[in-house]
């Protein structure tokens, strides 16, 4: 097995009301009306030139409070065992989050987000914009998720988050 060590610099802080893992939503889709924002450090200001042109941008976020690695879970969403690359639980290899959230606007370094379903204090790695040109897709399998009824996927989305 070939590893190598890879280091990545923070580029900013990501702020949201949410304080504690557990009651954190799972996915931005559960977490519409959830703002936040993104302190991103004086130094990467002129990187966001053009960016709101976008609706909605990825945040990459390093999953600073996980402690563990498990290579099988059981999601949020279903009481079943699945292996880590087959959910978005954090216990990652790599403990790498990635979120799709709306950009509301920019003042000077602050990004104004909506559909954070991201922990308060979390280290930002990078920014991308999300575009229908490159990232919709026509998907024909969702894997085990095909098998959680709508009903349950919102309840326990929302991770006893307040509606």
């Amino acid at each position: 097995m070939n590893k190598c060590e890879i280091l990545y610099w923070t580029i900013g802080i990501i702020h949201s009301e949410h304080k504690e893992e557990d009651k954190t939503p799972v996915q931005p889709v559960y977490a519409k009306g959830c703002k936040g924002s993104v302190e991103l450090f004086p130094e990467f200001v002129e990187g966001l030139r053009d960016l709101n042109e976008f609706s909605h941008i990825y945040l990459i976020y390093h999953f600073h409070k996980v402690q563990q690695v498990k290579l099988v879970v059981k999601p949020f969403l279903q009481d079943v065992y699945h292996g880590i690359f087959a959910t978005r639980a954090p216990f990652r290899p790599n403990p790498i989050g990635l979120s799709v959230v709306e950009l509301l606007g920019i003042e000077g370094n602050i990004l104004h987000l909506d559909g954070v379903d991201i922990l308060d204090g979390t280290p930002l790695l990078d920014i991308k914009p999300y575009t229908a040109k490159f990232d919709l897709h026509d998907v024909k399998k969702n894997g085990w998720q095909d098998d959680v009824d709508e009903q349950t996927a919102h309840k326990r989305g929302k991770r006893g988050y307040r509606s």
